[in-house]
């Protein structure tokens, strides 16, 4: 059955062909997207429904989630409010509560934050493992991520355990947990920081990752110019996420790659770190994305619409810059744009993921921030 979507107020598309199209209509068959132009000059469909001019964007792409977890940091947090430093010493706190969490309570959580993110318009996500940090938890993270998230990403190299020898847990990572995860995995991750990972740590676990045939991502630069930039540039990762603190070599090494900077604002507030400099990336030609990072202790918040406001409001990025960052860009952080599969735009064929405002523009999500303004979300053309 097709359906009309008629008198849209403003359509991003984010596509060379129809860019934004004011007083639009698009058709929905079969998941996919059927026709788009101009309201006046719709077909006819099996269906019909009226936007009252609201404004029509593609469904959010959150490409850095930590979706599959337990426990609550919050007076974590108000510490840090007051004052204490972000160290990342607190994820394992998450690792415990994790591990002694059940399967069935792990999918209520992680259901609960999915339904949560859809609501908001998120229609693609992303979700890592990295709170198990034993084979079994790992491969259980990994499974039940892979029943909520698009995307899975392997983070056992998140933190070395304490009490562990870092030689024997690196050998684990890259060993018996990476043939435990892989199989429900499309990325392997590594946290490049000090206090977590160096990077010759880093490249091995990259590189054994790779060789069981999975993508690479890194946790760069968050804390301090830890060469998690580089070492993403020269292992041509698909990103690089949290870029906090970053040389205009690292930023030179960025624009001439394909690597995708992935920018996480709701994160930076939380831990009062300093704003990646968005606007240099920008100007230097890198493909930015816009994640949320949610996860129970540096950013638990699953709003786009949030981060996008942030972007716009903090880091100097302009209204259609932060939205193709956290559709289009997100797509290219996790290798879906370009492809069969591709996620982030509105096209004829492509994936009917939606998102409609209560708002006659998207320009509202920035002028009114806190503001829930999502109307309605379709996902494969099913309003859910």
């Amino acid at each position: 059955m097709s359906l009309l979507l008629t008198d849209i107020g403003e359509l991003t598309t984010h596509t060379d062909e129809h860019g934004t199209v004011h007083d639009a209509a698009l058709v929905i068959e079969s998941g996919r997207i059927a026709w788009i132009g101009p309201a006046a000059q719709a077909p006819a469909a099996d269906a019909r429904e009226d936007l009252g001019g609201r404004a029509v964007l593609p469904g959010w792409v959150d490409s850095h989630t930590h979706l599959v977890s337990m426990g609550d940091r919050a007076e974590e947090f108000i510490d840090r409010m007051a004052g204490r430093p972000y160290e990342a010493g607190g994820i394992m706190r998450t690792v415990e509560a994790t591990r002694a969490a059940g399967d069935d309570e792990l999918r209520v959580r992680a259901g609960s934050l999915r339904a949560e993110a859809f609501r908001g318009g998120t229609t693609t996500i992303e979700a890592k493992t990295g709170y198990g940090l034993d084979v079994e938890t790992e491969q259980r993270l990994a499974r039940i991520s892979a029943e909520h998230a698009e995307v899975v990403t392997y983070l056992g190299a998140h933190v070395v355990p304490a009490g562990t020898d870092r030689r024997d847990y690196l050998d684990l990572v890259t060993g018996p947990m990476l043939t435990a995860v892989a199989p429900h995995a499309d990325y392997v991750d590594v946290f490049c920081e000090q206090g977590a990972f160096d990077v010759e740590e880093s490249r091995e676990v990259l590189e054994a990752g790779r060789a069981a045939g999975l993508g690479l991502k890194v946790h760069g630069n968050q804390l301090g110019e830890s060469g998690g930039v580089r070492l993403a540039v020269e292992l041509r990762a698909t990103s690089v996420d949290h870029c906090n603190h970053l040389a205009p070599a690292d930023v030179e090494a960025l624009a001439g790659s394909a690597t995708v900077a992935t920018l996480l604002p709701a994160c930076d507030l939380s831990t009062r770190q300093p704003f990646p400099p968005a606007r240099a990336l920008l100007d230097a030609g890198v493909t930015v994305a816009i994640a949320s990072n949610c996860n129970p202790g540096s950013s638990f918040t699953t709003s786009m619409a949030f981060c996008v406001a942030t972007a716009v409001l903090q880091q100097h990025l302009t209204l259609e810059e932060a939205l193709w960052a956290a559709t289009v860009g997100g797509a290219k952080a996790l290798g879906r744009d370009g492809t069969d599969d591709a996620v982030g735009r509105i096209a004829v064929g492509g994936r009917a993921d939606l998102h409609a405002l209560d708002a006659p523009t998207a320009r509202h999500l920035a002028y009114r921030p806190g503001t829930p303004l999502t109307h309605k979300v379709w996902k494969d053309g099913e309003q859910r």
